[in-house]
């Protein structure tokens, strides 16, 4: 079986060294998005190393809600995401207000940190 390994580099090695050898490692990538660019039978996605309980577990982001977190992590303020992206500056505060509910995050800048850690977006 041809896999993808999915997750941070840390963990994806130690989950290299633990695969069985019926598996084949075509790739590595550090977010779900950027393996599905990977041709693979499957996606082994790599713990993240926190100890249980560190965070709340998040629930899956849509494709707009990705869009407007990588904005911010460009340190964009609403208005210039709300230009970049067409859209209102209301609509982008939904957005921000929803991504740190999932992420379990207090505000824009702890959401962002989340997001990178958990391989969600890169930078």
């Amino acid at each position: 079986m041809r896999v993808v390994i999915v997750g941070p580099a840390a963990e994806r090695a130690r989950l290299r060294l633990a695969l069985p050898h019926t598996m084949e490692v075509v790739g590595e990538a550090a977010t779900l998005a950027a393996a599905r660019e990977l041709d693979a039978d499957a996606f082994v996605v790599a713990p993240d190393g926190r100890p249980s309980g560190a965070e709340p577990a998040s629930e899956t982001l849509t494709r707009r809600e990705i869009e407007v977190l990588e904005l911010l992590a460009e340190g964009l303020p609403n208005k210039a995401i709300a230009v970049r992206l067409a859209i209102s500056d209301q609509t982008v505060k939904f957005h921000v207000s929803s991504i740190c509910g999932k992420l379990g995050a207090a505000n824009r800048t702890e959401a962002v940190r989340r997001a990178l850690r958990r391989g969600l977006i890169t930078l």
